[in-house]
């Protein structure tokens, strides 16, 4: 007994130094604060002393998602970006799902109230946003150890998603008011830009609204107390909700805490207690200063239902000239100098958009995995005439898993299209309504087959040959420029 309480100790000591060593080995070459200074993720901090901070010691930092839309979007990952450099350079990461205050909405950033959420969707977003939460930070794990060699995966911390309505659900309204509220002045409440444009607008504020801050600087207050997070992340449209957050440490002591029991105050032996940081990361937008999200309209979702790979791949291979060394730096961890190395190739051949293609497939690799990118790229080759070559080296299921439900690709039993013609094929697969018009496409130079000109209608392409992709499976019709269709033998 004795022995088995003796190992589990050393275990336990043995992996706390591992991660100790860690954290010294990465901070005797860089500092969290500096990496995200270096890639532009840096709006503002509360205290310049944030950097000492990081790079003295173990600590914890979090950021907050409310579940007001069933899936995670681009915008929400600049921020998620800033919390992976912390995981990876061996700090606790604390996602935090509002799922108290996803009911009330914040209004930052927004012209009018939100929809409140019954309790059902409310419900189902929490649970979609949570898997998408665990999945980001597991992917961008196995996609940072390839990359960055000098991370040790022991020194890594658990990331555990949590939950605001664990510490909300018993909460009497009472003693909130008589806590929280008591150290709340409704003079800095007010002049926070994110009830003042409301207040100047037509719609004004609701008090529902207007308490979300209080809601939100609890948050941080709790999480301090019982989890020892001592840094905050969030969009630049947060900064009121955050220092008032950091204003609520400073003057609410865990022993007036009237709403909890027990707690603690980490690092409380090398640090004043009343050390709480914020730092906002600039809201997503492009050089000429359009925004992405919900609110936009035109969010990026990292659910693929909503936002397929394909579709991921496609909206960062078309990222302007001016926005990519940018996005390269916040959207992926390729080290900087190869980044000014690929910047430099860039501008020289600006024409083979070699920058956003390595864009493109280092952010749908983070986001969907390698079989995901494996998805885009095949989707991609055949779908914007890629050479043979390249379409080649995709398996059956490749492409399998790059059009499921797509309706262009076709599956067709082995004697369906045995000896067919390729007029004949064109037809069975919706690309021709007849044969007399692939006839006439194919003489004229738009009939394709597997992104190849074929002039004989007649040609019959032979099933398990080169002539069929995809281990001898696929087949792909094109006629035109851009319609395309596949044919898989099954």
């Amino acid at each position: 007994m004795l022995r088995s309480i003796a190992l589990k100790h050393g275990q336990k000591v043995l992996k706390s130094q591992a991660h100790r060593l860690a954290i010294q080995r990465r901070s005797q070459h860089t500092n969290v604060i500096d990496i995200l200074r270096e890639r532009h993720f840096v709006s503002a901090v509360t205290s310049d002393a944030i950097a000492l901070h990081v790079g003295s010691r173990s600590t914890a930092v979090y950021c907050g998602v409310d579940p007001t839309a069933p899936s995670l979007h681009l915008g929400n990952m600049v921020t998620l970006m800033g919390l992976l450099h912390f995981h990876l350079g061996g700090h606790r990461a604390i996602p935090l799902v509002g799922n108290a205050t996803g009911m009330i909405g914040d209004p930052s950033g927004r012209s009018t109230e939100r929809v409140a959420l019954d309790r059902a969707t409310l419900a189902r977003n929490v649970a979609g946003i949570e898997a998408q939460l665990q999945r980001f930070f597991s992917r961008g794990t196995e996609y940072a150890l390839k990359r960055m060699p000098e991370i040790d995966p022991a020194g890594l911390r658990q990331v555990r998603v949590l939950h605001n309505a664990d510490w909300y659900r018993d909460m009497n309204i009472l003693a909130f008011l008589g806590s929280v509220g008591r150290y709340s002045r409704v003079g800095a409440m007010m002049a926070r830009d994110s009830v003042k444009s409301r207040l100047q607008s037509v719609h004004g504020i609701s008090f529902t609204e207007f308490s979300y801050q209080l809601l939100q600087a609890y948050d941080f207050w709790h999480l301090y107390h019982h989890h020892g997070c001592r840094i905050q992340l969030g969009g630049s449209d947060q900064w009121g909700n955050i220092t008032a957050g950091t204003d609520l440490i400073h003057k609410m002591p865990f022993q007036q805490d009237g709403l909890d029991t027990g707690g603690i105050i980490a690092d409380s032996e090398h640090e004043s207690a009343d050390a709480a940081y914020g730092l906002t990361i600039p809201l997503l937008t492009t050089s000429s200063g359009e925004k992405f999200g919900k609110s936009a309209g035109n969010a990026i979702w990292l659910d693929e239902a909503k936002t397929s790979p394909f579709d991921i791949y496609q909206f960062f291979v078309k990222t302007s000239d001016a926005d990519v060394e940018r996005f390269l730096k916040m959207f992926t961890l390729i080290p900087i100098r190869q980044i000014t190395d690929v910047m430099s190739g860039h501008r020289e051949a600006p024409e083979n958009f070699a920058a956003q293609r390595l864009l493109a497939a280092e952010v749908t690799e983070l986001i969907h995995g390698q079989s995901g990118l494996n998805r885009a790229l095949c989707a991609t080759e055949v779908l914007f005439g890629g050479k043979i070559e390249a379409i080649q080296k995709f398996s059956q299921q490749d492409f399998v898993d790059a059009f499921e439900g797509d309706q262009r690709m076709v599956s067709l039993a082995r004697a369906e299209i045995e000896g067919k013609t390729i007029a004949d094929i064109a037809v069975l697969i919706g690309s021709c309504k007849s044969k007399s018009e692939a006839t006439r496409l194919a003489r004229g130079g738009g009939l394709y087959w597997n992104n190849q000109p074929v002039s004989d209608s007649k040609w019959v392409p032979r099933i398990a040959s080169a002539d069929f992709v995809g281990q001898g499976t696929v087949g792909i019709v094109r006629t035109g420029k851009t319609n395309y269709r596949l044919v898989r033998v099954v």
